[in-house]
C-alpha cells in the first residue's frame, strides 16, 4: 500500500512539474539556451530603426560629429571603427544607452552637453545587448579586442 502511495506521489509531483514547464521557459530569454549568442540580426533591425536617424545607415554618424553645434551639443558620431563608441566599455555604453547621454555624463561629472536621449522606456536589455553586438560585429578584430579589454577593465575584471 505504501508503495502505490509513494509512487501516486511521485507521478504527480512529475505531472505538476511538466504542467509547469512551459510558464517557467517562456519567462527565461531565448537566448539563454543558445550560450548567450547575441542576435546580431535583430540589433540590425534595431539599429535601422532606432538610431540611424541620427548615427547613419552605415554607422558613419552626421558630418562633423567632433564640432559643436551652437546650442553645445555635437552631432551623432559614428558607431563605425572611425568613431570612438569603441572607447567605452560595454556598462557604459548600456547606461548611455538605456538612461541618455546627459544623465551619464552629469553623473560621471563631465562638463559637455549630449544631444543623446534615452531609450531605457523603449528597448529592452536585450534590444540594447542586440544594438551593442550589432555594431561590434562592424569592427575589425583589433577594435573589437581594445573594446573588450575597456569593458573587462570597467567591470574590475583583469
Amino acid at each position: 500500500m505504501m508503495h502505490w502511495l509513494r509512487r501516486a506521489c511521485s507521478l504527480s509531483v512529475l505531472g505538476v512539474a511538466v504542467a509547469a514547464t512551459p510558464f517557467v521557459l517562456s519567462s527565461v530569454p531565448a537566448r539563454a539556451f543558445f550560450h548567450d549568442t547575441p542576435d546580431i540580426e535583430g540589433g540590425r533591425a534595431i539599429y535601422a530603426a532606432r538610431c540611424a536617424s541620427c548615427h547613419g545607415a552605415n554607422l558613419e554618424g552626421q558630418p562633423d560629429w567632433q564640432s559643436a553645434r551652437e546650442d553645445g551639443t555635437y552631432p551623432a558620431p559614428p558607431h563605425d571603427e572611425t568613431g570612438h563608441t569603441w572607447h567605452h566599455g560595454d556598462a557604459m555604453l548600456r547606461d548611455y544607452i538605456r538612461r541618455g547621454g546627459q544623465a551619464v555624463l552629469d553623473d560621471m561629472g563631465v562638463d559637455f552637453t549630449s544631444g543623446m536621449p534615452g531609450f531605457g522606456d523603449e528597448l529592452t536589455e536585450d534590444d540594447i545587448e542586440a544594438v551593442l553586438a550589432y555594431i561590434r560585429s562592424t569592427w575589425p578584430d583589433r577594435i573589437r579586442a581594445a573594446q573588450a579589454e575597456r569593458s573587462q577593465l570597467e567591470a574590475g575584471s583583469p
